[in-house]
C-alpha cells in the first residue's frame, strides 16, 4: 500500500460510480469517502466489499465542508481530491504527482491534472510545452495536495457551499507557494454527472440548487477578494440583464425561463445583502 497519498472521494447520490473508481484503486492506497446525501446502502456495500476503505456518512454542508471534514483523516504526507466521475486517476498517474512534488521538493501549494475533455472558455489550461506548468487556477475536480500545506493555507472556505471554492482557494494560496498544473497525468471529468437522480423534479432541484449557488458564490468570491464595490460594478450587467430577462419572461408568459432567472435574481440578492448560502437539496 502507498505511505506516501491518501484519496478523499467526495460522493452524492453516486454510489455506482463511486465503486467503480475505487475498484482498481482498492488495497493500494488509503481511500477515505465523505458521501454527504446519506447513502446507507453505499455504506453498507463498502463495508461487505471495501472494509480498508475509511467512509463517513455527514449532513451536507457544501464540497469544501466536505473536504475539509475528510482531510481529519489523513495520515500521509499527501492527498488527492477527486470526483467520482473522473477517468484517469490510477497508480501511475499518483505516482507521478508524487515525483512532480518530489522535484519541486514540496514547494506548491496545490498541483491539477490536464483535462482533456474540457471547454477552455470555462478552465484556462497550460500549453504542452511543459510537464510542470505555474497556472493561477485549478479545478476543483482533481487537486493533489501537501498535508501540511493545506493545513497552514487553512483548507477550503466553508461559508461556500457549491461553486468557487477551488477559485478562493488557489487564490489564497499563491500567498504561500505557486500551483502547478501537471501534464503528463491527463484525466476526463464527464462534470454534472456525477450525481444520479431518479426522476423530473429531483433533476429540476438539482438544476435550481446549481444555479442559486453559481452567482452565490460569484459574487461571494469577487466580494471576499477583491472588495464589495468592486464586485458590485463587476456584476451590474449580470443584475440589469437579469430584471430584463425576468421581465420579457413574464410578459411572454414563459413561466419556465421566468421562474429560471427569478432563482438566479434570488441567489444573487442573497450574495449581495452578505446572506449566509441557504439553499439546499430538497431531496
Amino acid at each position: 500500500m502507498n505511505k506516501d497519498v491518501s484519496l478523499i472521494l467526495l460522493t452524492h447520490k453516486s454510489k455506482n460510480l463511486v465503486i467503480k473508481y475505487i475498484k482498481d484503486l482498492y488495497g493500494k492506497l488509503q481511500i477515505i469517502i465523505i458521501d454527504n446525501s446519506n447513502d446507507l446502502e453505499l455504506k453498507k456495500i463498502i463495508k461487505e466489499k471495501y472494509p480498508l476503505v475509511n467512509m463517513h456518512l455527514i449532513e451536507n454542508n457544501g464540497y469544501g465542508a466536505a473536504i475539509n471534514y475528510g482531510s481529519k483523516f489523513v495520515d500521509t504526507e499527501y492527498f488527492l481530491i477527486s470526483n467520482p466521475d473522473l477517468k484517469g486517476i490510477n497508480e501511475e498517474s499518483i505516482e507521478i504527482f508524487i515525483n512532480a512534488s518530489r522535484k519541486l521538493q514540496n514547494k506548491f501549494s496545490v498541483l491539477g491534472p490536464r483535462y482533456l475533455n474540457v471547454d477552455p472558455r470555462t478552465l484556462k489550461q497550460s500549453k504542452y510545452d511543459k510537464d510542470i506548468s505555474e497556472m493561477r487556477f485549478l479545478s476543483g475536480a482533481c487537486m493533489f495536495f501537501n498535508k501540511k500545506k493545506f493545513d497552514l493555507i487553512g483548507g477550503f472556505d466553508e461559508n461556500i457551499f457549491l461553486y468557487f471554492e477551488e477559485n478562493d482557494f488557489c487564490k489564497r494560496s499563491i500567498k504561500y507557494d505557486k500551483n502547478y498544473q501537471i501534464n503528463n497525468i491527463k484525466v476526463y471529468h464527464d462534470a454534472g454527472n456525477s450525481v444520479s437522480l431518479k426522476n423530473d423534479i429531483e433533476i429540476e432541484d438539482q438544476r435550481e440548487l446549481r444555479s442559486w449557488h453559481f452567482v452565490w458564490s460569484k459574487f461571494y468570491y469577487y466580494r471576499k477578494n477583491y472588495g464589495f464595490l468592486y464586485a458590485l460594478i463587476f456584476f451590474m450587467p449580470i443584475i440589469i440583464r437579469t430584471v430584463l430577462k425576468i421581465y420579457y419572461y413574464k410578459i411572454k408568459t414563459d413561466e419556465l425561463n421566468c421562474t429560471k432567472y427569478k432563482i438566479r435574481w434570488s441567489g444573487m440578492i442573497s450574495s449581495i445583502r452578505g446572506e449566509k448560502s441557504f439553499k439546499r437539496p430538497k431531496f
